[in-house]
């Protein structure tokens, strides 16, 4: 029980923390790249995928993915039909996922540089009211939700149960917005000429 309590204490810590590192140096790279988030596109619905694993790794560059998945999600709709854009929402919300696991593993491994933020402590307290649930329903919106990551992470949140509510929360909202974006666009393309 003493190794595994040292593992739990000291190891898992230092490597989420080098986990999260890891992620924010090369999406800082990615944002000093942006060509490279363009390049993207060319890998399909894998780089949907990237795509929303980049965005939502970052609390620098959440609001690129939606407007990304939009337009990429009624190009292909203009080629493929309604598949196209529901592939793209569903290959996004995946990525966002495992994405939204740096905000998990930074609470894991320590909360207290946002511990005075109220917002977080809201969340907190929805989690622990609501728990799975709190967590779909943040993963809806698409923004601030990388402190309910952190909230989830600190309270040791089951790291199952957070990537299933984050990848349903997630994937209903990027396939609802890209859909609906898609519909749109055909709804006002007659009206451009």
């Amino acid at each position: 029980m003493g190794k595994e309590h040292w593992f739990k204490r000291h190891l898992i810590p230092i490597l989420t923390l080098l986990f999260v590192i890891v992620i924010t140096a090369g999406l800082f790279f990615c944002v000093r790249n942006p060509e490279i988030v363009t390049k993207l596109k060319s890998y399909g619905y894998f780089g949907a995928f990237l795509i929303g694993l980049i965005g939502n790794a970052s609390v620098l560059i959440p609001g690129i993915v939606l407007p990304i998945l939009t337009g990429w999600g009624v190009l292909l709709y203009l080629h493929f039909g309604l598949v196209a854009p529901v592939m793209v929402g569903l290959a996004g919300g995946a990525g966002a996922a495992i994405g939204e696991l740096t905000g998990y593993m930074a609470g894991y491994s320590g909360r207290g540089v946002v511990e005075r933020i109220k917002l977080y402590n809201r969340l907190v307290e929805w989690l622990k009211k609501w728990g799975v649930w709190a967590i779909f329903i943040l993963s809806l919106v698409p923004f601030f939700f990388d402190l309910a990551g952190i909230a989830a992470g600190a309270l040791r949140f089951p790291l199952w149960k957070f990537i299933l509510a984050c990848w349903l929360g997630r994937t209903l909202l990027y396939v609802g917005f890209v859909v609906l974006a898609a519909l749109g666009w055909e709804a006002v393309l007659p009206h451009l000429g």
